[in-house]
């Protein structure tokens, strides 16, 4: 068979290491193994039932034709209602994109303002897709490290070290993928400073799991935090994780304007529009009833602590409380170190999931070698077996 070449862009980029762990999982499952996927990043609770009925009324009033490239008018009305009602956040029709899924728009973006050589900053731990996604637009990711003592927050003094004439883009994803870390007002605020002076810089606030949040203060992004920069601010949401329609896909953006016309053309160019019937769900979603999402965030919580609690018990593992998210992010290296022949984060979850059958993502993927990600997106019964099996393992 012929072996094509390939085009240098490709080759910059690995595949997306969650994906990569759902699909081994899955492929063992296939083979008969009992395997426990704690790897994707996906509610396990089913999409609210008032959300699947709008779709099913939009198959049978015919709307399974094209919309509009950056979305149907009703669903970038409710949008833009959102951020009003819920963020404080003021926007035009022509400031709103609606997207398929959070990493469209973030990608469209990307791919709208970066150039070869630009720089775009990225706190580490990250997630997975944002270098990738950079390299893929020509830009350079500049990592700024956080560590679990920081509470894997930056500070502005590393932001203001880290911009240079050639930074055009800073993202900022509170709460975090990985580690469920969520910064305060307070810290935004401090990092707003910093931002103020340089307009050149757009951020990108990418809020996916705004409502996944367990902290006495409300969720707060860097526009609402920081007014004065809403108009450097592009914020970036879906319904993905709020409203457990990870399949769905639908995310949307809303910013500078010139940038979503931007991004509107690249989407105009490849994706097109959004599912229609996926719109409409959206639309639901965003304007139905809400008393879906506090049991959800709640039965989170309680997994939370629980996880947090049963890994810290493991000899050569610390686990940080989180905020928010539904992840967990243990430290693993202490771990590591006593096991003979055994070396970093990827050598030991490819052990767990070869020998234990427990399906976790490697802190390498995120910017953060010895850490591993749990995704606790599943019942306690669930999440306790599989710890046993972690823990028995490494008890040799």
């Amino acid at each position: 068979m012929t072996e094509f070449t390939l085009s240098d862009r490709v080759q910059l980029i690995k595949p997306s290491p969650t994906l990569a762990v759902t699909t081994r999982a899955r492929e063992l499952r296939a083979q008969g193994r009992d395997v426990i996927g704690l790897g994707a990043g996906e509610p396990d609770f089913d999409t609210p039932q008032n959300i699947k009925d709008a779709a099913v009324d939009a198959i049978a009033r015919g709307m399974t034709r094209y919309t509009a490239v950056d979305g149907t008018p009703e669903l970038k009305q409710a949008v833009l209602d959102k951020f009003s009602r819920e963020n404080g956040l003021d926007y035009d029709l022509s400031q709103i994109l609606v997207s398929a899924g959070a990493k469209h728009s973030l990608y469209n973006m990307i791919m709208a303002l970066i150039g070869e050589g630009d720089e775009v900053i990225i706190p580490a731990p990250y997630w997975v897709s944002y270098p990738d996604i950079v390299k893929l637009a020509g830009g350079k990711p500049v990592i700024v490290e956080a560590d679990m003592a920081s509470g894997f927050l930056i500070t502005p003094d590393q932001l203001a070290a880290a911009i240079s004439e050639k930074t055009k883009l800073f993202i900022l994803n509170s709460p975090s993928n990985p580690t469920g870390a969520v910064y305060s007002r307070g810290q935004l605020e401090a990092l707003g400073e910093v931002l103020r002076e340089h307009p050149e810089v757009l951020i990108a606030s990418d809020d996916i799991y705004e409502h996944v949040l367990w902290t006495d203060e409300p969720f707060t992004n860097i526009a609402m935090a920081c007014p004065e920069l809403k108009d450097q601010v592009m914020v970036i949401n879906g319904v993905s994780k709020a409203y457990a329609m990870t399949g769905w896909r639908i995310g949307y953006a809303a910013g500078p304007a010139n940038v979503i016309r931007a991004m509107r053309k690249i989407q105009g160019q490849s994706t097109s529009n959004a599912a229609s019937i996926s719109q409409a769900a959206a639309l639901e979603a965003l304007t139905g009833p809400q008393d879906f999402i506090p049991p959800m965030v709640e039965a989170f919580k309680v997994r939370h602590d629980h996880v947090v609690d049963r890994l810290n018990r493991i000899d050569g593992v610390s686990c940080q409380p989180c905020a928010g998210t539904f992840y967990a992010f243990p430290d693993f290296s202490g771990a590591i170190s006593g096991i003979d022949n055994m070396t970093n984060d990827l050598e030991l979850s490819a052990w767990i999931l070869d020998s234990a059958e427990v399906a976790l993502v490697p802190g390498t993927a995120f910017g953060a070698p010895g850490f591993i990600r749990f995704s606790y997106a599943t019942d306690l019964k669930t999440l306790d077996e599989a710890i046993d099996r972690i823990e028995n393992l490494l008890k040799g």
